[in-house]
């Protein structure tokens, strides 16, 4: 459906330039580590919008003898290999290996900012098209007769662009409080799980409050080093047999739903209702019981709830019954994510086929514990910082939201940005 005041036209002829770029021989050492930043994939992959810096660089005479060549500043940089469709736009001139198409845009046919936007809204689509055929990468070839849409204004293609780059900045300086957050946290755990808190609700010093020596350091005079072993009923892990899967059934939890806090029933396969009954009943999860991964991807922790469904566990997670009478089962899932048992996990793994971590090896993993009224101090004081770091989650998830149903309207005409510039005149 044609769009009033928009036209379409081919990626190749709203550029200058298409090239990619190449990589010097490795074993040549004096092709690299020079002044001529060198981008690969994982370059593009970490960074956002704007790369600013490589691992790699190298010499002009690596750059004379490869295919590589000096993109300037300012251009858009295309991942065609691999990990395909990623778009950045280097603020330092660069050289790109193979596997990126550098693309200097014709400024006088279109908005940089708005084909930067215009290539991300597509990825997706890219993506898919190249997994439903045999060609796994892209090339200069595929990527020239892409149909761009765009206004033929260019003011409004720069309108459209803003109001992206506004969404993004936001979205940038969300997930940047709440890793500044998640740092704050790993400091506060530290102190948390090792001096505690006093009756005031601060944390313990040497100075203040009287500490005693430990197989693990110093800890508060009131505190005990215990075994995770001694802290719990039962300790035991699940299903060893695959039984028949239904549709409508029990939840199966295996690895890879359990972890971040929560269990992702909807993706957990289903067992029958005479399969479950005939499991054992020590390894069925009840409320108040801790999950564990022991196999493959390790340590991923979550409770369970009052809400929880009936489940099943498979052998490659384990099931932690606290002995509520020593620790409160909250407790147990922030010592089992501290950093000092995730290192211990590491620490005490078994690589077969797979990395695994054995029970036995597991229950005798040691850490300090305050009282039970202590530890619902630590709780509350833990839940109270997390509740804080949620709302920031959940606000980046709506404005990521944001983001995409804006691309799907203005990058398609499907909304004019002169109505939204209209509406927001109306309104003040």
């Amino acid at each position: 459906m044609s769009v009033e005041g928009w036209k379409n036209n081919s990626l190749i002829s709203l550029l200058k330039i298409l090239k990619s770029g190449g990589t010097p021989n490795t074993s040549q050492s004096n092709f690299y580590g020079g002044d001529i930043p060198f981008v690969a994939i994982e370059d593009m992959s970490a960074s956002r919008k704007y790369l600013c810096s490589t691992v790699k660089s190298l010499t002009k005479e690596g750059i004379k003898n490869s295919n590589a060549w000096l993109v300037p500043q300012n251009s858009l940089l295309y991942s065609i290999y691999a990990t395909l469709g990623l778009v950045r736009i280097n603020t330092i001139p660069v050289a790109t290996n193979q596997a990126i198409l550098a693309m200097i845009v014709n400024d006088e046919m279109v908005d940089q900012d708005y084909l930067y936007y215009w290539l991300e809204y597509i990825r997706d689509s890219v993506v898919n098209l190249s997994a439903q055929t045999t060609q796994s990468n892209l090339s200069a070839t595929t990527v020239k007769p892409f149909v761009v849409q765009h206004p033929q204004n260019k003011q409004e293609q720069t309108q459209i662009a803003t109001i992206l780059s506004t969404i993004d900045r936001a979205i940038e300086q969300t997930e940047a409080l709440i890793a500044k957050q998640q740092r704050i946290k790993t400091g506060l755990m530290q102190d948390l799980l090792t001096k505690g808190i006093d009756e005031n609700g601060n944390i313990r010093s040497e100075e203040t409050h009287e500490f005693k020596d430990s197989p693990l350091g110093r800890i508060p005079v009131e505190w005990e080093v215990k075994r995770l072993g001694e802290t719990l009923e039962d300790i035991t892990y699940g299903l060893t047999v695959r039984p028949k899967y239904v549709e409508e059934g029990i939840p199966l939890i295996s690895a890879k739903e359990c972890g971040n806090g929560s269990i992702d029933y909807e993706s957990c396969n289903k067992i029958m209702q005479q399969d479950f009954k005939r499991l054992r009943e020590r390894s069925l999860p009840k409320y108040g019981d801790v999950l564990i991964t022991k196999t493959g991807t390790l340590g991923r922790v979550a409770r369970i709830n009052q809400s929880d469904p009936y489940s099943a566990i498979t052998q490659n997670v384990a099931l932690l019954r606290p002995n509520i009478k020593i620790i409160r089962p909250e407790f147990l899932e922030i010592i089992l994510n501290s950093e000092k048992i995730q290192k211990d996990i590491k620490d005490g793994v078994t690589v077969l086929s797979i990395p695994d971590i054995q029970l036995g090896v597991l229950a005798k993993f040691e850490f300090p514990i305050p009282s039970l009224n202590e530890q619902d101090k630590l709780i509350r004081q833990i839940e109270k910082f997390d509740a804080d770091t949620l709302l920031n989650k959940k606000y980046l998830s709506k404005i990521k939201l944001l983001k995409t149903g804006l691309m799907q309207d203005l990058l398609t005409g499907k909304v004019r940005v002169t109505d939204l510039l209209n509406q927001k005149t109306a309104t003040n």
